[in-house]
């Protein structure tokens, strides 16, 4: 793989589910109220605190639901992506809400570059970004170097170990149902971890015609993945200099991750497990500091 190949590949990929992700984001209920707040963002607020009055870049922004929602609660945004189909429906969105946020095209290494240097109070990344990235060293060095001294990280993202996992058939009898009988039995689904949890070289490359985000097919289905294990994002963050402050795992994820063994629940808009959640983390939250 080419130094630019994941960037080429992953960059078309977005540019085609953005479109799709418009119509499939709840675009139209953001524009409706314009006090109300993604999701994610909803979910973020109790470790998130208060954003009134802060310079806050959030990388990997895709079309801005999250970003919009941050400016509404009163922080000066500006929104970077990879994908210019994306940020075009970000400009769209945040023109619609009569919101000021900026918007730069840009992959995460080089962000500090197409920002002109500029440092920032708050560094947001939102769920389902770390995985794009091939090394999580260089990304908390890049975090780092966009944060003005005692400003923070923001990251909720999907666990490790769910993105480690997929769905599949018990074959046979475990011997320890004898004595904890709940262990899921024969012809029943499960999480199984099947794909590699650290960082790997190489890609997990997918060819997806359909995106989670949506209805309608993706013009362009080729992407390419990376895991990152939880100690090795923790670790990279303390090697970039910055100050660990909090660390939470959380039983859900804002999307079906397993589709047939996760329920949503309503309140919330987050999926877990529908047997047993407490098996496994689906999110985490890590907060850190720049000294």
């Amino acid at each position: 793989m080419t130094t630019d190949e994941y960037l080429d590949v992953n960059r078309t990929n977005w540019d085609s589910r953005a479109a799709v992700h418009a119509r499939g984001y709840g675009i139209e209920a953001l524009l409706a109220d314009p006090e109300r707040l993604s999701d994610v963002v909803t979910f973020d607020r109790p470790r998130l605190g208060s954003v009134d009055g802060l310079d806050v870049v959030h990388l990997q922004c895709h079309i801005g639901t999250d970003t919009l929602s941050l400016a509404r609660l009163g922080a000066r945004v500006t929104g970077v992506d990879l994908s210019g189909g994306s940020l075009d429906e970000a400009r769209s969105l945040a023109q619609r809400a009569g919101a000021a946020i900026d918007y730069v095209q840009s992959d995460v290494y080089a962000a500090p570059q197409a920002l002109d240097g500029r440092q920032f109070d708050l560094v947001y990344t939102g769920i389902g970004a770390l995985c794009w990235l091939p090394s999580i060293q260089r990304w908390a060095q890049t975090v780092a170097a966009l944060l003005r001294p005692g400003g923070r990280l923001f990251v909720r993202d999907g666990h490790p170990l769910l993105l480690a996992t997929l769905a599949q058939t018990v074959g046979t009898e475990h011997p320890d149902r004898a004595q904890q009988p709940w262990i899921t039995g024969p012809g029943a689904p499960t999480p199984a971890l099947e794909l590699p949890y650290f960082e790997q070289p190489a890609p997990l490359v997918w060819d997806d015609e359909q995106t989670y985000g949506g209805t309608g097919t993706v013009a362009q289905p080729r992407s390419m993945e990376w895991n990152h294990g939880l100690g090795e994002i923790v670790t990279a963050v303390l090697d970039a200099g910055l100050e660990l402050t909090s660390l939470t795992e959380h039983d859900s994820a804002p999307w079906d991750a397993l589709p047939g063994l996760m329920a949503l629940d309503p309140a919330t808009g987050e999926y877990r497990l529908t047997d047993r959640p407490e098996r496994l983390p689906a999110t985490f939250t890590l907060t850190a500091r720049r000294p």
